[in-house]
């Protein structure tokens, strides 16, 4: 693994602005960054990245299991009560999952190691499945790279296998997402873009306009019924929404099913910690509560070389805190979601690239790991704005 500098596609932004990709620079810097790309052998990415998080997923579905047999551990998710019944229900049922972004901490050498999963919300799509192919194929042209270099990359596809799979011909499906953020819009169109190509029907739909009808379905902004919703909200969000009490009852089959609840959650790295100790894509984590009241005896060894906390609900690295030596090494300014519980973490240094700190996106789609992405930033915390990265496979 290696990061690469690299001369960029003269007409890159031009080719963003054609293709719709909007958000390639945010608030006046770069967020697409194709000045250096991150190489990787064959080996690294079928042995490091692929085998484990496609082996790391069937881990979390089998802890999914394992935590709704047991509602002592079903507390511990942050969930509420209520809607318990309901995300067994979907799990008991075998609502099929589409797909999910594992965050890997990774120098080259491995083991990969499991920051978190985000398994029900996740961006970067659009970039990480078409827009760094473009890249790829575009730099093989100008004989920037060579002609068989390949990426790890069959995001795309697999997404219409996924969608041909789980959903009969034809089916209409809308896609949701909050008005005016053009990433969110970016995924969702990403997604029905792949939905069209399996021969189902996509429409978009702002969130904000979802309603109910008077037999209580929902319905979008054209009075049309929701049969099949994929929405980029996330299911803590939407349990604690006016419209939750409606979820079960609606008729309206959800994509992401309900079950992701729980793995998109960082309360379920503990867990995974507790089935599978000392796995190697795993690290030491507890609940902070736990730590604090001493029920956690293994931990004081198991975090004696730093811990990350992180609350369990939250993204793109808020409430994130580095702990080492006693000591806050670096924390999120963002403090939005410091009121729900926490969890700590073994801290897992990410490598040091020239002052640049990548973490990789390894891709879920089905229960199988199909590509990947990278992000880099000069903060140890992977954040809204930290940049995207193409790469590139060669030997």
């Amino acid at each position: 693994m290696q990061r690469i500098s690299l001369p960029e596609r003269p007409d890159w932004r031009a080719k963003a602005a054609d293709l719709g990709f909007t958000f390639a620079d945010m608030h006046g810097e770069p967020y697409w960054d194709e000045s250096s790309a991150y190489r990787f052998t064959l080996a690294q990415v079928e042995q490091d990245i692929e085998d484990p998080a496609t082996e790391l997923h069937a881990l979390c579905r089998e802890a999914v299991g394992r935590i709704l047999a047991d509602e002592t551990l079903m507390a511990r998710m942050g969930l509420p009560r209520a809607h318990w019944d309901y995300i067994a229900a979907s799990w008991a049922s075998a609502e099929p999952e589409l797909y999910g972004r594992m965050d890997l901490a990774y120098d080259g050498a491995g083991p990969a190691k499991l920051l978190e999963y985000n398994a029900d919300t996740p961006t970067s799509l659009y970039e990480s499945a078409a827009f760094q192919w473009l890249w790829l194929e575009d730099q093989q042209a100008a004989r920037v790279l060579r002609a068989d270099s390949d990426q790890f990359n069959r995001i795309h596809e697999a997404l219409v296998e996924r969608f041909a799979a789980i959903f009969a011909p034809e089916t209409d499906v809308h896609f949701a997402a909050i008005a005016g953020n053009p990433e969110d819009y970016a995924t969702v169109e990403a997604m029905a873009w792949a939905a069209r190509e399996a021969g189902l029907g996509a429409h978009y739909t702002d969130l904000e306009r979802i309603g109910l009808t008077a037999t209580g379905q929902f319905a979008d902004g054209e009075d049309r019924v929701i049969g099949a919703l994929f929405k980029l909200y996330p299911w803590e969000d939407l349990f604690a929404d006016d419209f939750a009490a409606h979820l079960g009852s609606s008729g309206c089959r959800f994509v992401e099913p309900p079950w992701k609840a729980l793995l998109s959650n960082k309360a379920i790295l503990p867990m995974l910690w507790k089935f599978f100790p000392r796995h190697p894509n795993l690290l030491p984590a507890f609940f902070a509560e736990d730590v604090a009241a001493g029920l956690a005896p293994e931990a004081a060894q198991a975090l004696g070389n730093g811990h990350v906390e992180k609350p369990i609900f939250s993204r793109e690295g808020a409430g994130v805190r580095i702990m080492l030596g006693g000591q806050v090494l670096e924390r999120s300014a963002n403090s939005e979601y410091d009121h729900h519980p926490r969890i700590l973490q073994a801290y897992a240094p990410l490598p040091d690239m020239g002052g640049a700190h990548p973490v990789i996106g390894a891709w879920i789609v089905g229960e199988t790991c199909v590509g990947m992405g990278l992000r880099e930033d000069a903060s140890r915390i992977t954040q809204d704005l930290s940049r995207f990265k193409p790469h590139f496979i060669e030997g």
